[in-house]
């Protein structure tokens, strides 16, 4: 059967996270040593011990994120269960370039660091008095109704960011765009407006200094040739090369995610089953609006990774 994993990002974190994998798993326990050493964080203390709120911070839950993913991911390929395609959302194309082997596991966390430490410097520049710039879940219009209302109501702080579901949309901004923009979009027809649990405005253009930073920083990171399929979220297309990788990956930080594109693309190349590779199940609800009969599974747990392997 040909499977495709699936890597969630930001927003997919909890407390306690990765608690049952830990204890599961000798080899596990070691790869949190490495994340661990590798972002200079304890991160047993803190997925385990700490807060939603502690988890919160960029550059701390972009490391986390990652290390579930990647822990989920090895587990499963212990159980017998591999991957043939891969594909990531926003933080989670980390995890597939890996997969994929474009990067290498000595240097992963190191990226990752380096990423959340980025994204998390460019986001306080734009704090406010009134609040901290961030994301919005748009639940009910589609991709091309929400552009034409930000263009028509010429909304310079709010920028589509995530093409979810054809009725998810995720938007970026500044906390007084994010807080404009809820009015207008809901008289515009939008069901729901839900403030996301991210510290920034990711996949937008106020992050175009931390893209340009991030570009100098994987300059000197090797990015191997895909070994296998995997797909880009700035074109939603296959990514063919590592030079191509690089390139895409900073370019990341400021263009829209385009998931639905992905998602279509998986299907067109023979997808028999998903299997969500991360902590939650946020991409295993979003693969539903596209993914027909074929059926996405959560694999963020020792319950059921077994599950997949009976």
């Amino acid at each position: 059967m040909k499977k495709c994993f699936l890597y969630p990002g930001q927003g997919a974190q909890y407390p306690g996270m990765g608690k049952d994998l830990y204890d599961y798993s000798d080899k596990i326990k070691k790869l949190f040593k490495t994340a661990s050493e590798s972002a200079g964080i304890n991160l047993e203390k803190l997925l385990f011990e700490g807060s939603e709120e502690d988890l919160k911070p960029t550059d701390k839950t972009q490391v986390a994120v990652t290390l579930m993913n990647i822990a989920s991911s090895m587990l499963l390929k212990d159980e017998g269960i591999e991957s043939a395609l891969c594909a990531g959302f926003s933080l989670g194309e980390v995890a597939a370039f890996w997969d994929a082997g474009i990067i290498e596991t000595d240097t992963l966390f190191y990226i990752v660091k380096e990423r959340g430490r980025i994204m998390e410097k460019a986001s306080r520049v734009l704090d406010s008095p009134t609040g901290s710039p961030g994301m919005a879940a748009v639940i009910g219009l589609d991709y091309d109704k929400i552009s034409s209302v930000i263009a028509s109501e010429n909304m310079k702080e709010v920028f589509i960011a995530n093409y979810n579901s054809p009725s998810q949309i995720v938007i970026s901004g500044t906390d007084k765009g994010l807080l404009e923009a809820e009015k207008i979009l809901k008289d515009a027809g939008a069901k729901r407006y839900i403030r996301l649990k991210v510290s920034g405005p990711f996949h937008c253009p106020l992050m175009k200094e931390a893209e340009i930073e991030y570009k100098e920083i994987i300059q000197k990171i090797k990015y191997n040739d895909p070994v296998k399929k995997v797909f880009s979220n700035v074109t939603g297309n296959l990514v063919t090369t590592g030079d191509e990788a690089k390139q895409l990956s900073s370019q990341q930080l400021t263009k829209t995610v385009l998931w639905v594109n992905e998602e279509k693309h998986l299907l067109e190349e023979g997808v028999q089953m998903c299997i969500e590779s991360g902590p939650g199940s946020v991409l295993t609800g979003l693969w539903k609006s596209v993914g027909g009969d074929i059926v996405c599974y959560p694999a963020g747990t020792v319950e059921n990774i077994i599950k997949l392997k009976g």
